[in-house]
């Protein structure tokens, strides 16, 4: 787990896409895992702006989204289709048809999980997660107590889950109660996994991540056990880390050959 720790959320969305941005320079076709929520929205200006500005071309990228809502219509603004097309997806050069995002209206929601697994499969796999996490450790929408080898599935959200939705929603009780969401099991199957966290409510979350024991009870703690999994912070956010000095000379001190930046 490499931990990487910038002073604000500005310059660690910068960083995010420049790693993303690399990534597609050396593979034209690659398949990347898309978040939703406040957390991404730098990492997804910046990107718009390098495909404007840079010539960054997602032509041949497919990308699959982590999640959705059950129940809401595509058209909803709440829906995380309509938030990836607006924040990103529209603003950019992606194929018609490479973007995948679960079907929360789906008749047989069981069946077009499975189809949805099936589709990572045939896309040769994910090769860059971006992710987020909860207040409570939650990771996409595995909430606490998710099975660690999950699949993606429906879910019940937490009270807590629902409760720091609300603000999209203008209330707790226009919070749809189910989710469909790709499981940990799927997400570790990618091979880089990239999670993206900011603020000072987010500094308990981090530290039993990235230093506390592996557990169900903090289903983003599994990362521990990716092989190639990047957390990037600003300072609010790594503020609980012990090792928070040790993580800003190891990246200081990284070889020329290994350096996003």
């Amino acid at each position: 787990m490499e931990v990487i720790i910038k002073k604000d959320r500005e310059s660690a969305g910068r960083l995010a896409a420049k790693i993303i941005a690399g990534l597609i320079n050396r593979n034209p076709a690659a398949v990347l895992g898309l978040a939703t929520g406040s957390t991404p929205l730098g990492l997804y200006n910046e990107l718009v702006r390098m495909h404007k500005e840079e010539s960054l071309s997602f032509r041949h990228v497919k990308t699959f989204n982590l999640d959705e809502y059950i129940g809401l219509d595509p058209a909803d603004p709440c829906s995380f289709y309509n938030e990836m097309h607006t924040n990103l997806l529209k603003r950019i050069d992606l194929a018609e048809g490479a973007a995948q995002i679960p079907d929360g209206r789906a008749k047989d929601i069981v069946a077009s999980c499975e189809a949805y697994e099936a589709a990572i499969k045939r896309a040769g796999g994910i090769d860059l997660q971006v992710l987020g996490i909860g207040h409570d450790g939650h990771l996409a929408f595995n909430e606490p107590g998710s099975s660690l080898s999950s699949r993606t599935r429906i879910k019940t959200l937490s009270k807590v889950t629902i409760k720091a939705n609300a603000r999209f929603f203008g209330s707790e009780e226009r919070v749809p109660k189910h989710v469909m969401t790709m499981g940990l099991g799927t997400i570790m199957e990618a091979r880089t996994c990239m999670m993206l966290a900011f603020g000072k409510d987010k500094a308990d979350a981090v530290a039993a991540t990235v230093e506390g024991p592996v557990s169900a009870s903090c289903p983003a703690s599994v990362l521990q056990f990716h092989q190639n999994a990047i957390i990037i912070l600003d300072e609010e956010a790594a503020s609980k880390l012990q090792r928070h000095d040790y993580y800003i000379d190891v990246y200081e001190d990284k070889p020329d050959w290994q350096r996003y930046e």
